[in-house]
């Protein structure tokens, strides 16, 4: 299982404002080791962030993202103390959840 997302996620004036750095290989399936075998690809496919269960965002991304992605990103609505979550799957199944209190 993938490391822990570093999400902060801050709400001001009736907007959240929210960073999340996910841990991931991020891999294309184009590179090639050292002994000239190509790596598989292995990356994110789809990411959805729920603001107490409700989607805030949803988005599908592709072998372009680059390793350990970066996404700033906000929403209307969000009080601190409410609940974030953001989720992830990769092209492998594996999945990804973490959750975080709006500050």
């Amino acid at each position: 299982m993938a490391s822990p997302m570093r999400i902060r996620a801050a709400a001001k004036d009736g907007v959240t404002e929210v960073r999340v750095l996910m841990s991931h290989v991020m891999e294309t399936g184009q590179r090639k080791d050292s002994a000239g075998a190509v790596i598989p690809a292995h990356f994110i496919t789809e990411l959805t962030a729920k603001h107490n269960d409700k989607v805030v965002l949803s988005a599908e991304f592709g072998p372009s993202v680059s390793t350990n992605p970066y996404l700033a990103f906000k929403f209307n609505g969000g009080a601190k103390g409410d609940k974030l979550a953001v989720s992830w799957v990769d092209n492998k199944g594996d999945t990804r959840t973490d959750e975080v209190q709006i500050a």
